[in-house]
């Protein structure tokens, strides 16, 4: 067959399928007898069904319920179960642990810059009085400069 050109005429395309519902990824054709034929599949593999119709593949299944027959096991005690619902649990108190430890960090650092902030204030003041005080003992100083003239 050349890759370009074909002097043959142009053969039609094959029909499309009938149009069917469309189905996703992981969807399952229908059992069809033409897809199940004398026992077989298309890909010579044997099947049971006769022309029984189920849908859905590994990811549509069914999903059981609390109050099916099949299922009524008390899943509750199973060891499995109780160990993941503990480290869940665990996992929850770890966590409001970890919330009120945070809460009180952000407590005490408020409170660490608050006393911080006062403690500067404080010796802004004190430095403020210790040079009013040095400069009224400046001043009586000089006013003892003319004390001892008469002896």
């Amino acid at each position: 067959m050349p890759l370009f050109r074909s002097s043959s005429p142009q053969q039609e395309p094959p029909p499309p399928p009938s149009p069917t519902r469309s189905r996703g990824l992981f969807g399952r054709r229908s059992d069809s007898p033409e897809h199940y034929q004398n026992g077989y599949d298309a890909n010579g593999n044997g099947s049971t069904r006769s022309g029984s119709t189920r849908s859905g593949g590994f990811f549509s299944r069914r999903r059981s319920s609390s109050s099916d027959s099949n299922h009524s096991l008390d899943l509750t005690k199973d060891p499995s179960i109780k160990a993941a619902r503990g480290k869940v649990t665990e996992a929850e108190a770890a966590e409001a642990a970890a919330d009120r430890a945070l809460n009180e960090a952000r407590t005490a650092v408020r409170g660490a810059k608050e006393q911080a902030r006062r403690l500067e204030q404080e010796v802004l003041e004190e430095a403020r009085r210790a040079k009013a005080k040095q400069a009224e003992a400046k001043s009586i100083k000089k006013s003892t400069g003319r004390l001892g003239r008469h002896g």
